[in-house]
């Protein structure tokens, strides 16, 4: 099943082919600042779509349910964050740094929105729910991740001045905003070509990642994390993953959430965008560093959907007499 997962996923294939290209063909020189201004030309329209296709009134409703919401929004940018800090602090006595920096910035990233939905509607969960709760922490990632991000020691070379500050705010903010604002008159058409529109979604990231990736190539990355790191960064990464959703699992029984509201709050707060993250760590690190810092959530983007299936899929079951129907994730294919 895990295998079936990645290959029928078109993004995770979009991925894979920008880090092949990446690897074989690294755009270098003034090939690198055609790539990158493309790149963020993509990234503009992404945020922009984002900002058409997330309705206002969700935002409000989403709102509305803090029972849901502030717990949502404390594991992921908290606890979450947390667990990327120490698994950061553990890393960096054999990682290189920007590598090691990579799981801070994993753990503060937002959530999905179209694989958490997704997996919550597999399991039987409140896909409403799901919904405008991965959509607000995407809302709230732009604005979030950056400052908590550097209040946990996060910067290396890849400190944020004014001049990263301004880029967040014309690439990301900026058109989410116009987005938000036009809405109303372009939602219609939005909604008409969804099938068409993913695509610059997914060119969007992609491109992302082969920026980021030609710059870890050019500075080494084959040479630079050998066979022992990689193998450390995959447990790590699978760690991490194991405590996200045991924990976010854990966190909605406390929370005493009905079945449907647990299950979406599960699929909620243990995902990690990657739409969200590459195209900030584009922004927010310099080309050499930002392929090297993207490297632990590149892996956790194909650990969550490899784990995301099995879960989905006992979860649709019928419950247990006891109620306990799921103990923590499995990865089991």
């Amino acid at each position: 099943m895990a295998a079936r997962t990645l290959f029928a996923d078109p993004m995770l294939r979009m991925l894979v082919l920008a880090i092949l290209l990446a690897a074989i063909v690294p755009a270098t020189g003034e090939a690198r600042i055609i790539a990158q201004g493309v790149a963020n030309a993509a990234i503009f329209v992404l945020f922009l779509l984002n900002g058409l296709r997330i309705a206002r009134k969700d935002i409000v409703a989403g709102f509305r349910n803090l029972r849901f919401l502030l717990p949502l929004v404390l594991w992921v940018f908290g606890v979450m964050a947390l667990i990327g800090l120490g698994l950061a602090k553990l890393a960096s006595g054999w990682l290189a740094p920007s590598v090691a920096l990579g799981f801070l910035y994993l753990g503060t990233l937002p959530s999905t929105v179209q694989s958490a939905t997704s997996y919550t509607s597999l399991a039987g969960g409140n896909v409403a729910l799901s919904v405008v709760g991965a959509a607000l922490l995407n809302i709230l990632g732009v604005f979030v991740t950056v400052p908590i991000f550097l209040a946990l020691g996060g910067s290396g070379s890849g400190a944020v001045g004014s001049e990263v500050i301004m880029k967040i705010m014309l690439l990301l903010i900026l058109p989410f905003a116009i987005g938000q604002f036009a809405q109303g008159w372009a939602g219609l058409f939005i909604a008409k070509h969804k099938g068409k529109i993913v695509w610059i979604d997914r060119f969007a990231i992609a491109a992302a990642i082969y920026v980021a990736f030609s710059g870890a190539v050019e500075q080494g990355i084959w040479t630079r994390v050998n066979v022992f790191d990689w193998l450390s960064i995959l447990a790590l990464v699978a760690l991490f993953l194991l405590a996200g959703n045991w924990g976010a699992w854990g966190a909605g029984g406390v929370l005493g959430l009905e079945r449907g509201d647990r299950i979406a709050f599960l699929f909620a707060a243990a995902q990690k965008s990657a739409a969200v993250g590459a195209p900030l760590a584009t922004i927010m690190f310099p080309t050499k560093t930002a392929g090297f810092v993207v490297i632990a959530l590149l892996i956790y983007h194909f650990f969550q959907l490899v784990v995301a299936a099995p879960i989905a899929s006992r979860l649709a079951g019928p419950p247990h007499p006891d109620g306990a129907d799921y103990n923590g994730p499995t990865t089991q294919s």
